[in-house]
C-alpha cells in the first residue's frame, strides 16, 4: 500500500505542475480525491487489511491525502493567479503619466459662482470670505435675530458643543456658543466691524442647516450674498442690481419682481422672484429665487455704524438653486454625489 500510495503522490505532483487551466485541474482533482478517484480506491481497500496493520496503513494514507491536498492547494493558487493576471493585463509603470486622464474641469457649482462673482466684479463688488464656524453673535445677534427666533433653535442650527475651542474665530460676548454658519451674512458683519464704508461686497460659502436632504434641500449648501452700504442708497438700487444680475446670468429675457417679506436684519424686506420660462425644466411663470431688503438701522448701529449717514441694501441667493435653473438639474443631490456621468457634462 505504501508503494501505491507513493507512486500516486509522485504521479499527481508531475500531472498537477503542467496544468494551468481550471477545467484541466478540476478534472485531476476528480481523479485523485473524487468519489471515484485513486485515493478513494485505496482507503476502500482498508476493509480487507489486518487488524493489527490498519493504524499504520491509516496513517499512510492521512500521509498520502495531506500531500495531495498540498498539490492541489498550489496548483489552484498558481491558476487564480494566472486568472488574475489575465484579467489586470500587462504590468504597468505608476511612473508614467496616464494616458487617458482627460481635461479637468470645475464643478458645476463652482462654474455659477465664478460667474456670480465675475458678473458682481464689473459693478465694482469685491469678494469677502468668512468662516464657517461661527458664533452667535456674528450669525444672530449682529442680525437683530431674537434670543427665541426658530432659526436659532437645536432644531435648525448646527450647534457645537461647549467645550469646543477654536483659536481663529473668537467670541464677541461672553456664554455664546460655536455654530456652524446658517448663512454667510455673517461675512457682512465681520466686514462692517472692519471698516468704515462705502462698502461694496459679494459672499459666497457653505452654510449648513438641519434639512432633512431630499430633491430641493440639503443639510450643507450654498450661499451667495451682496452688501452695499453707502449714502443715499435706496430700492431703485437694489432692484437695478438684481436686474442686471440675472439678465446677465441667465439671458436678456429674464425679468424681476418684489413681493414684500419680513427678515429680521433688513426694512422694508422682499423676496425676489423671477421669470425665465425660455430655460430648461423651468414650468411656472415666476420662480422664488432669494430673499432681499434694505439693511436695517439697528444692524447698522450694531457695528457702529450712524444709520442717519449711512443706507444699504443686502441680498442672498442659493448657488444650488441657481445652477439647478440654468443647467436644468431637478434633483439637488447630483452636486454631491461625485458622479462622473453628470460632472462631465460640464467639462
Amino acid at each position: 500500500m505504501q508503494d501505491t500510495l507513493n507512486a500516486m503522490v509522485a504521479k499527481a505532483s508531475a500531472e498537477l505542475a503542467l496544468i494551468g487551466a481550471r477545467p484541466g485541474f478540476e478534472a485531476a482533482k476528480a481523479r485523485y480525491v473524487g468519489p471515484n478517484g485513486e485515493l478513494t480506491a485505496v482507503m476502500k481497500q482498508m476493509g480487507s487489511v489486518p487488524k493489527e496493520q490498519r493504524p499504520a496503513a491509516g496513517r499512510l494514507i492521512n500521509e498520502a491525502k495531506a500531500a495531495l491536498q498540498q498539490l492541489l492547494d498550489a496548483a489552484l493558487g498558481r491558476i487564480e493567479a494566472a486568472e488574475l493576471q489575465a484579467q489586470l493585463g500587462p504590468a504597468i509603470d505608476p511612473t508614467l503619466p496616464s494616458p487617458d486622464a482627460g481635461p479637468g474641469t470645475f464643478h458645476p457649482l463652482t462654474l455659477v459662482r465664478e460667474e456670480m462673482c465675475h458678473i458682481l466684479r464689473k459693478v465694482g463688488f469685491t469678494v469677502a470670505d468668512g468662516p464657517e464656524v461661527e458664533t452667535e453673535f456674528y450669525c444672530f445677534d449682529a442680525l437683530c435675530t431674537p434670543a427665541d427666533h426658530p432659526a436659532r433653535d437645536a432644531q435648525d442650527t448646527f450647534y457645537l458643543p461647549e467645550s469646543a475651542r477654536f483659536a481663529n474665530v473668537s467670541k464677541k460676548t461672553p456664554g455664546e456658543k460655536y455654530l456652524l454658519r446658517t448663512h454667510t451674512s455673517s461675512v457682512q458683519i465681520r466686514t462692517m466691524l472692519k471698516g468704515a464704508p462705502p462698502i461694496r461686497i459679494v459672499s459666497p460659502g457653505r452654510v449648513y442647516r438641519r434639512d432633512t436632504t431630499d430633491a430641493t434641500h440639503s443639510a450643507n449648501f450654498h450661499q451667495l450674498e451682496c452688501l452695499y452700504v453707502d449714502k443715499g442708497v435706496t430700492v431703485r438700487d437694489l432692484k437695478a442690481l438684481l436686474d442686471y444680475i440675472f439678465e446677465s446670468l441667465l439671458g436678456k429675457d429674464t425679468k424681476t419682481r418684489f413681493r414684500p417679506h419680513y427678515f429680521g436684519y433688513t426694512e422694508p424686506s422682499f423676496e425676489v422672484d423671477l421669470s425665465a420660462r425660455h430655460l430648461p425644466k423651468v414650468n411656472k411663470e415666476w420662480i422664488e429665487i432669494g430673499g432681499c431688503g434694505m439693511v436695517d438701522p439697528a444692524v447698522f448701529s450694531a457695528v457702529g455704524y450712524d444709520p442717519e449717514v449711512w443706507s444699504g441694501y443686502a441680498f442672498g441667493m442659493g448657488l444650488e438653486r441657481l445652477a439647478m435653473l440654468l443647467y436644468g438639474v431637478d434633483d439637488i443631490r447630483y452636486f454631491y454625489q461625485n458622479d462622473l456621468r453628470f460632472l462631465k457634462q460640464f467639462a
